[in-house]
């Protein structure tokens, strides 16, 4: 399921300056939030902040050319973390008057994103040492990542405090500014360890309980055994495991026996009280009432639609 800011309403015809990336600009003390929207179809459109920028694409669809990057499509549901002097060349192969696309653009000021990673640095040090927390805006699979829906929180705050026109918005959006950026950071955090577990295996402790969850979803999994394979107590383990990936171990357990159900789910053969099981759930009414809170329908509905398409293309 994708995870989006509440929707964001589009100009007027009569309201925009140009049909290609027109800007919208809410400035504040810690940030400044652009909305950006593009009306008709335009190629290796090229924009540059100034600063480091988290986007964030709420509707359409764009292709990014980013420096040392292959291209690649950017969906709702998407961000991707732009360095403070890199230029982005953006086609808009599907935009319209009636498919716009539309994004968000979040430009971090540097001192700010300094204060933040020193604060953590100093008060939350990261579990591995010689791992300390850092904005990553170079690394590719660090940069373009989907929306968790804790970042999608915040960043729905950050819309809400850049237009409003409350007497201390100015103070609450530099905590929000702070909060962004640990949220992305955990993110990349996530995508760091989940994707490359194997690689990390020997050198960071959470990387080793990655790779045993994941051998052992359809096993009963424990907190205790996943502490034990960190080497911590089970309380330290839980609070640093949150405070560093943003999620609990009891959530990120859910979320990779969910992820095996819905590659199950598209078996022609598989039913779901089969998935429910092979997954690691021991129970189909918990399995159901999981699939839909996480993913927004009920696994009957995915197969079923998974088969739809399946159909439509092949």
């Amino acid at each position: 399921m994708a995870h989006l800011p509440a929707p964001i309403a589009l100009l007027a015809p009569s309201q925009l300056n140009t049909l290609v990336e027109n800007r919208t600009v809410y400035s504040l003390d810690a940030f400044e939030l652009s909305v950006f929207e593009t009306h008709q179809r335009a190629l290796h459109v090229p924009l540059s902040l100034g600063q480091v920028v988290l986007t964030t694409m709420l509707r359409g669809k764009k292709v990014m050319h980013l420096t040392g990057r292959n291209a690649f499509e950017y969906l709702p549901g998407e961000s991707v973390v732009v360095g403070a002097h890199e230029t982005m060349h953006i086609d808009f192969p599907e935009a319209d008057a009636a498919t716009p696309t539309q994004c968000l653009a979040v430009a971090i000021p540097t001192d700010t994103i300094r204060q933040t990673v020193d604060l953590l640095n100093e008060e939350y040090p990261r579990a591995e040492a010689h791992q300390p927390w850092q904005l990553d805006t170079r690394t590719p699979e660090h940069a373009h990542f989907h929306n968790t829906p804790e970042l999608t929180g915040t960043l729905e705050r950050l819309v809400q405090l850049s237009r409003s026109t409350g007497r201390v918005k100015d103070v609450l959006a530099g905590f929000t500014i702070q909060e962004m950026l640990v949220r992305l950071m955990q993110t990349q955090a996530r995508q760091l360890l989940f994707h490359n577990y194997r690689q990390h295996a020997t050198s960071h402790r959470f990387a080793a309980v990655v790779q045993y969850v994941k051998q052992h979803l359809t096993e009963p999994i424990t907190v205790e055994k996943l502490a034990g394979l960190a080497c911590m107590s089970k309380a330290t383990f839980f609070r640093v495991f949150k405070r560093e990936l943003g999620l609990t171990p009891v959530e990120f357990v859910i979320q990779e026996r969910l992820a095996e159900a819905k590659r199950l789910l598209c078996l022609p053969a598989a039913t779901v009280a089969d998935v429910c099981f092979r997954a690691g759930f021991n129970n189909t009414a918990y399995f159901q009432k999981l699939f839909k809170q996480y993913e927004g329908i009920t696994p009957g509905l995915y197969k079923r639609q998974r088969a739809a398409g399946q159909r439509v293309g092949g």
